[in-house]
């Protein structure tokens, strides 16, 4: 399985992202909301979002974890979505 997408870097936070703020307010509202997630794998892998369009339309959002748990917003990804036009 190749884990490759827009290059062969990952980004990843190390171990002392877990000293940040914002890190630790994102694992307690996960964990009060009963969050349960995946724990396998690697879990130092910065995540990310991108909507890319059809055609020569590239990429309409790319949305790139800054921190662990640092979500895109779902009204960003549907206003994204909505500008894909479908190739004739």
């Amino acid at each position: 399985l190749c884990k490759l997408f827009y290059g062969p870097l990952q980004r990843k936070m190390g171990g002392l992202g877990f000293i940040r703020l914002g890190v630790w307010q994102n694992f307690v509202r996960a964990w009060r909301s009963g969050y349960q997630g995946n724990m396998n794998g690697e879990g130092f892998i910065l995540g990310g979002v991108f909507v890319i369009g059809s055609g020569d339309q590239g990429i309409l959002l790319e949305h790139r974890e800054k921190e662990f748990g640092n979500k895109v917003d779902p009204a960003d990804v549907l206003e994204a979505v909505k500008k894909i036009v479908p190739v004739k």
